[in-house]
């Protein structure tokens, strides 16, 4: 037989080639980046760039049909490519346009593409699946009562969309939603494209303009009511919430701009395109800081057990996360105490200049159960790993209240002013970027003029709690 389609004959070399790639390679396995607490998440090989995610959704049962297109490069030669990706079914992949064979091992999707991929080259990843909300309580989506929401910190982006999932691999994000006319979609970054009407549905286009870590992502669909508004030098504001308590959350969404001009005389500059609060009718047991726009429970903001300063306090802890954890993202998950001490350091001194919760007052009894707290889940900057299925269990006292206090302990040392310069340039040196603790132990001690290293390290590694800095009444026994 004759071949006269090029295009026919190029797809069944590609084909033949996959098949004898396939035999002489050994057995797909999962790979990791060494992250001690999560070891087999992200990805070694390849750095990415951008993602392109296309998502169609019918209702908050069904599977969306999804096209994941990665642009990344490649760090070293790659036979195979390990992808992040599990509760989704692969219809097809392609790596730099040609079909590549596909299996799973593990919690990771594999990719063998028809020809080896050399170092220092574009990757060009395509992967038709679908991203399927049922039945998982462990992160990546959240079933609202009208629609989804995402929540996928720290390790559930993969139950989503292939991706490497881990922080240390920040990229740029696009996300174009299709959804049944009448639902509103809203992503993170800002609009790329007017929403496109068309046979009873509408496709909405975001795009990120500042790189972002994987666990970050937030896609909202649902009877949505988008409020506009304007922060501080003119910074936009938008804030997503159920249509039918748009009026009775009004009170609550004016607070955001101040939230943010406090937050700005403290650290510099909010630091990227827009900000604005995700108000959920779900139940999730947590906030979370996914990038320029905060996911609360509605149940935050219904006035029954929660007093209005603690409501607001927890607002700033999720704005102050986009300074501290988004725009700064830590560079393996041990150094989750950068993110949620400084959350929680900075929900601690609003609620103090409300009057209604001292921080001293916090930071002594932070200080008389921190022993309990390591104890139990480890020092604040080597937590014990959560729970095979519980990746909640990650976010234990330790790592709020527990490094809120080494924060305290830091200011106690240096002075208010060192400590002051220490996070500002924190935020400017690292903003778009990765840093770790080794990283904030450095620039303290530059700030503070002298070592750090021997003061912090108990505080961050101890089994202990050290001795609290001008506070010898605190040194006795700890209840």
């Amino acid at each position: 037989m004759q071949l006269t389609s090029p295009r026919l004959r190029a797809s069944l070399l590609a084909a033949a080639s996959l098949t004898l790639v396939a035999a002489v390679l050994p057995p797909p396995k999962p790979l990791g980046i060494g992250d001690r607490l999560f070891p087999e998440l992200g990805n070694p090989g390849y750095d990415v760039l951008s993602y392109d995610l296309s998502l169609a959704y019918k209702d908050n049962l069904s599977p969306l049909d999804t096209v994941t297109v990665i642009d990344a490069r490649a760090l070293q030669p790659l036979e195979r490519i390990n992808l992040d990706f599990a509760h989704g079914k692969v219809a097809s992949a392609e790596v730099n346009g040609e079909p590549a064979r596909f299996e799973s091992a593990g919690e990771d999707l594999i990719l063998t593409p028809a020809r080896p991929v050399t170092a220092n080259v574009p990757l060009h990843i395509t992967v038709r699946h679908t991203s399927d909300p049922r039945g998982r309580g462990d992160g990546g989506w959240v079933p609202t009562e009208d629609g989804l929401a995402m929540a996928n910190q720290a390790d559930a982006a993969h139950r989503v969309f292939p991706c490497n999932d881990h922080p240390a691999d920040k990229a740029y994000f696009t996300f174009r939603v299709t959804a049944p006319e009448g639902l509103t979609v809203v992503a993170n970054g800002v609009p790329a494209l007017p929403a496109l009407r068309m046979g009873g549905s509408t496709t909405w286009t975001y795009k990120t303009r500042h790189p972002m870590a994987t666990e970050l992502a937030q896609v909202s669909v649902g009877r949505s009511a988008v409020v506009h508004g304007t922060g501080p030098h003119g910074l936009p504001l938008r804030d997503v919430v159920p249509a039918a308590d748009r009026q009775r959350l009004d009170p609550w969404l004016k607070k955001t701009a101040g939230h943010i001009a406090w937050m700005e005389e403290r650290v510099g500059r909010y630091p990227f395109e827009n900000y604005g609060v995700l108000i959920a009718r779900a139940s999730t047991g947590f906030e979370l800081e996914t990038q320029t726009l905060s996911l609360f429970e509605h149940s935050l903001f219904s006035g029954e057990g929660y007093p209005e300063w603690y409501v607001e306090s927890v607002m700033v802890h999720e704005l102050a996360h986009q300074w501290f954890g988004d725009s700064v993202t830590p560079r393996t998950w041990s150094d989750l105490w950068l993110n949620e001490g400084h959350a929680t350091w900075y929900e601690a001194l609003y609620a103090d200049g409300l009057g209604k919760y001292s921080l001293e007052r916090r930071m002594r009894e932070a200080y008389q159960r921190s022993d309990q707290w390591r104890a139990a889940g480890g020092p604040p900057a080597a937590p014990k790993a959560a729970a095979p299925g519980e990746k909640i269990g990650l976010f234990r006292p330790v790592v709020y209240d527990g490094a809120a206090l080494i924060l305290y302990a830091l200011r106690q040392e240096i002075g208010v002013q060192a400590f002051d310069r220490v996070e500002r340039r924190w935020v400017a040196d690292n903003r778009d970027g990765i840093a770790g603790t080794a990283d904030f132990v450095r620039l303290a001690s530059e700030e503070a003029g002298r070592d750090l290293g021997p003061f912090l390290e108990p505080w961050l590694y101890g089994k202990t709690t050290p001795a609290m800095p001008g506070h010898p009444e605190w040194s006795g026994k700890r209840v």
